[in-house]
């Protein structure tokens, strides 16, 4: 009989799949490394089981004692896989822009998951970074293992990535694509087929928020580059000791909404359930379309399974409601479309003004229509109430009707978004959409840029 002695036997050897659809328009043949296959279906596990048996040998890992890591979700699942299958507890430390169901299936395998603030600086006693330390010099018997600088990283793929893609392509690759966070795959994987092969060409995929690909071409690390974005498991904001730069010919960027489009993609159209970093992968792969002739062999490597982003990149409301649908706005009702629910919100001209300023602080809105029982006869911005207020602050307690402005323009449903904006000036803030038997709704300046962009 043929069958594994535990789960950890089974990770690696995952299979090369052709890429057909999306790739369609380059001149090479593109192959998938397809970390999904590995037991905690992401190329993570490979790295987990490495880091684990090199801290038990050299003795920093102990028996009974917990792993502590700070993790996007996947390197805490193989690392969880190793604690059930060896007898450690496990303590994950995931940041807020994670999937829900990554924290879930962290949960799931027994794992206590803490998850800390991604809008903070790595030095940050709040970090995920700090937090992981902090709890590994709190809790007795622990092992801290920092996949950032831990070189078991890089060695697990130098050994055991690398080499299959080697051996699965008969020697024959050429480009190897990865999107880069620790640095560890893409430097393990690197530095084996390079070895090999020195003319093997290997390019990271970064995202903007990110250091890596300025600080590849300049050598300086700028922190101006640093700002949150969504995609999940690529880019950092600090420099992993992982991430082998000599080893990496070049980076190419690849926007949030992009990798966001493509994930979905790759689903659709090459029947391939992947995470985010696929989608920036093949996105970043396509970018790269002039590196590559026809008698090039491109590996790409996707990190890990859809299933840990459904209520994410794979939900069409949470894909809408950050612009990263391509859906054609050309008039006033497209614009208000994925909110055309919510009621309009007004203040009465005997109104007090401190009613109207309390509607648009409960509402989280800058501006409001005033109506009397004929209709609209004025409107009300939170300039407007800020002028008014400081030269008087009496005035709270005296009818909106005394400082109100113009109503706002009214259009109907079908009018062209560029007339929409031509409304739109210093003084008048918004527009009223009719939507006929006596409903309107609030066209803002928001709702413009966000249907012209």
């Amino acid at each position: 009989m043929k069958y594994a002695e535990n789960i950890l036997e089974t990770v690696g050897n995952t299979p090369l799949v052709k890429m057909n659809f999306l790739t369609a328009n380059l001149p090479c043949l593109v192959l998938a490394k397809y970390e999904t296959f590995n037991p905690g279906n992401s190329v993570k596990d490979r790295m987990a089981i490495q880091m684990v048996e090199d801290a038990e040998a050299s003795g920093v890992l102990k028996p009974g004692g917990t792993i502590i890591e700070g993790t996007s979700g996947n390197t805490g699942m193989g690392l969880a896989l190793c604690a059930v299958v060896k007898g450690y507890k496990m303590i994950c430390v995931i940041s807020d822009k994670q999937s829900k169901e990554k924290v879930d299936m962290l949960k799931a395998m027994g794992s206590e998951v803490y998850v800390c603030p991604t809008d903070v600086s790595p030095e940050d006693p709040r970090s995920y970074y700090a937090t992981a330390r902090r709890l590994s010099k709190e809790i007795p018997n622990s092992w801290y293992v920092n996949q950032y600088d831990n070189p078991s990283n890089s060695k697990a793929h130098y050994l055991s990535t690398g080499p299959e893609i080697w051996e699965q392509t008969k020697g024959k690759v050429t480009h190897f694509v990865v999107g880069v966070g620790t640095g560890g795959t893409i430097s393990g994987v690197g530095a084996y087929l390079k070895e090999q092969n020195p003319n093997i060409k290997v390019w990271g995929i970064d995202t903007y928020g990110s250091v890596f690909k300025k600080y590849h071409e300049t050598g300086i690390f700028d922190k101006n580059e640093i700002y949150p974005y969504i995609t999940e498991g690529i880019g950092e904001d600090i420099l992993p000791k992982n991430v082998n730069f000599d080893i990496i010919d070049g980076f190419t960027k690849v926007t949030d909404k992009d990798a966001a489009i493509y994930t979905q993609r790759l689903a659709k159209e090459e029947g391939m359930f992947l995470g985010n970093s696929a989608g920036a992968a093949i996105k970043g792969l396509l970018q790269l379309k002039d590196q590559f002739t026809k008698d090039d062999v491109v590996v790409v490597l996707f990190h890990d399974h859809g299933s840990r982003y459904v209520g994410k990149m794979f939900n069409d409301d949470w894909m809408r409601n950050r612009g990263f649908f391509d859906d054609t706005a050309t008039k006033a009702i497209d614009l208000i479309k994925n909110h055309i629910e919510e009621p309009l919100v007004t203040v009465k001209t005997e109104e007090l003004v401190m009613h109207a300023v309390e509607r648009m602080k409960n509402n989280n809105i800058s501006q409001i229509p005033v109506e009397d029982t004929n209709g609209f006869v004025g409107s009300v911005d939170e300039t407007i109430l800020f002028r008014a207020i400081v030269n008087d602050s009496s005035v709270t307690s005296k009818p909106i009707k005394e400082v109100m402005q113009q109503p706002f323009p009214i259009v109907d449903g079908n009018t062209a978004i560029e007339e929409v904006a031509k409304l739109i000036t210093k003084d008048v803030q918004a527009v009223l959409l009719d939507l006929g038997d006596g409903k309107h709704h609030i066209i803002t300046k928001y709702d413009i840029i966000s249907g012209l962009r």
